[in-house]
């Protein structure tokens, strides 16, 4: 999918709408949506989305958005147990095989939503917008941590922005990675919608 394709009032009107915001015509299923994009279209997406953040709320009076980058989030994370210089000179010293497994217990899935949770609480914000996959991979998988997520979120929207594509039962990364299936999620906007 190519994010030129797209009007980004397409996109504002969709994040603020009542069927996205309320989680009307989902059927009781969990509001997590993802907005799959061509992996070189990375920069014009960090571009756009701090657009989004400031512009949602003009178009929505009151709604609270949180856009969390999950590469910062987990460099936070690790700053703060104090492990980020460690794994840095791991890295270095034995190699990137060695270093995935010493972050898996820290970098766990479970551990990442827990974190994401105090830095957004759900009760605090009406929309999530989560960006970064793409940098994450492979230290943390997107379809086990939107899996995390469910019973932190619970009935607020979220919006993973995903440099690959998203069939509607499977991620893949960069148009080449395929990850687990993922059906839990619907398309932010469907393709017939493209421009």
């Amino acid at each position: 999918m190519n994010v030129a394709a797209y009007k980004f009032n397409d996109i504002l009107d969709r994040l603020a709408s009542n069927e996205m915001l309320e989680g009307k015509g989902r059927g009781n299923e969990i509001g997590f949506y993802i907005f799959d994009y061509l992996p070189e279209d990375e920069l014009k997406i960090r571009e756009a989305i701090p657009f989004l953040v400031q512009h949602l709320p003009r178009r929505r009076p009151g709604l609270r958005v949180a856009h969390v980058n999950l590469f910062d989030l987990i460099i936070e994370h690790l700053e703060e147990r104090k492990l980020l210089q460690k794994a840095i000179e791991q890295a270095r010293k034995k190699g990137d095989e060695f270093l995935l497994k010493a972050l898996a217990n820290p970098l766990d899935p479970q551990k990442i939503a827990r974190v994401f949770e105090r830095k957004c609480p759900p009760d605090d914000y009406d929309l999530f917008l989560l960006s970064g996959a793409g940098s994450v991979f492979p230290v943390l998988r997107t379809h086990s941590l939107l899996t995390a997520l469910h019973p932190v979120i619970q009935d607020k929207p979220l919006v993973l922005f995903f440099p690959g594509t998203y069939d509607g039962l499977s991620l893949k990364l960069f148009g080449k990675l395929k990850d687990d299936h993922y059906y839990r999620a619907f398309k932010l906007l469907p393709d017939r919608d493209r421009q």
